[in-house]
């Protein structure tokens, strides 16, 4: 289950999204929103929640540039979401960071290149060694 969101600026995408992926078979719990007015932040906070309780393995957040909603989805504890523009960049914040959540811009992408990277960062594992120690340290970032 992926838990997909979005403000009203990714709103479209967002339906483009679970209709492309989901003929793939991929099911998504969607925390909104439904077009209306919204502030991003909420959004992010019901996606990371939803990856966190296990009750999802990843997150997908939507904004007009996607850098609002990585803002605010790093804010939270064990979040390490990943502002996703091109191909390898995409993989390799899966391979190397353990990305749990992508972030995406509906204003500086088209849908097309939106569901590619999608599939990227749902099909690519994570390394682990010497990037798990890594990942440990910003852990320990968090504690402070």
């Amino acid at each position: 289950m992926i838990a997909i969101g979005c403000d009203h600026a990714g709103y479209e995408m967002k339906k483009e999204l679970i209709s492309v992926l989901g003929a793939k078979g991929y099911e998504f719990k969607d925390s909104g929103c439904d077009g209306e007015k919204c502030d991003y932040p909420d959004i992010a906070e019901k996606v990371c929640e939803d990856v966190l309780s296990g009750g999802c393995e990843y997150g997908i957040l939507i904004c007009g540039t996607g850098i609002g909603m990585s803002i605010a989805a790093n804010k939270v504890k064990g979040i390490r979401a990943a502002l996703c523009t091109d191909c390898f960049s995409t993989k390799y914040t899966r391979l190397h960071n353990n990305a749990n959540v992508m972030c995406m811009g509906a204003r500086t992408m088209g849908t097309g290149l939106a569901a590619e990277l999608a599939e990227i960062f749902l099909t690519t594992g994570f390394e682990g060694g010497r990037h798990q120690r890594r990942l440990d340290l910003i852990e320990k970032i968090e504690e402070c």
